[in-house]
């Protein structure tokens, strides 16, 4: 009885004042934390105000244990059907974010960590922000749609890859007699070929040959419709949630206002 509580707090089925403060509390806290991670990256403001830093981040941490162990002991209530709801939260996504919002906190504690391991640790605090999908609609709609389209974009990513590798193989047998410095092996012209495809054209490698010059025209056109592809899948997939999200307000609008009229 206690769990199913502890549940219905932290999910805020019944949109109480209480749950809403919650949820609240934590918005504001994980976009501390992100302000945190950013300012803290300034050697200046840490080392001035290094103590902040350091209680702030165990406050933080001790508030999403708790709230890590919370959501793992009520997993039953989230996942009723399933045969381990312990696991399935713990290697869902929003467990992972939790884990991942902690983790970086504990490390250096279990295993020495040089200075540089422990930037990236901190690094790793940004990633708390992903927390934000359980609390922000927009969010959370994105994280639906890539769940939806998670096929389309698994062949998307796939065509991507084939292409990055068949264009950085072609760019290599034309261009390495005349660039060897430059072109000097196919996973080396991988760098060019992202650069080209992606249409950002950073300058630094370029073909010199005319040949090399015409495929690398023709490539790039071609990298405009391939970046298009997953943006274009992301955009229909918003649009449907978006219209269902509408459709569904429409539909509840509609049964208030029969019950209204039954009155």
């Amino acid at each position: 009885m206690i769990r199913k509580r502890v549940y219905e707090f932290i999910e805020n089925e019944n949109r109480d004042k209480a749950g809403t403060i919650c949820e609240w509390f934590l918005m504001i806290l994980i976009l501390l934390n992100v302000a945190s991670v950013v300012l803290g990256s300034v050697s200046e403001l840490y080392d001035r105000h290094r103590l902040l830093f350091t209680w702030f981040e165990m406050f933080s941490v001790a508030v999403f244990s708790i709230e890590y162990l919370m959501r793992l002991s009520t997993a039953p209530y989230k996942y009723p059907d399933s045969k381990s709801p312990y696991l399935k939260y713990i290697f869902s996504f929003g467990g992972l974010v939790d884990l991942l919002a902690i983790l970086p906190f504990f490390i250096p504690f279990i295993i020495n960590a040089d200075l540089r391991m422990l930037r990236l640790l901190r690094m790793f605090r940004l990633l708390r922000v992903l927390k934000l999908n359980r609390y922000d609609t927009a969010l959370a709609m994105i994280v639906k749609v890539l769940k939806n389209q998670k096929e389309m974009l698994h062949i998307t990513i796939f065509f991507m890859a084939v292409m990055i590798l068949m264009t950085a193989a072609v760019m290599y047998f034309v261009e390495n007699e005349a660039q060897p410095e430059r072109f000097p092996s196919i996973p080396a012209t991988i760098w060019w070929s992202v650069a080209t495809l992606t249409t950002v054209g950073y300058g630094d490698v370029y073909p010199v040959t005319g040949l090399g010059r015409l495929l690398a025209g023709i490539i790039a056109i071609f990298g405009v419709g391939l970046i298009a592809m997953p943006s274009g899948i992301i955009s229909m997939g918003l649009i449907e949630e978006a219209g269902k999200a509408a459709r569904l307000k429409q539909e509840q609008q509609e049964m208030e206002w029969k019950i209204e009229q039954s009155r």
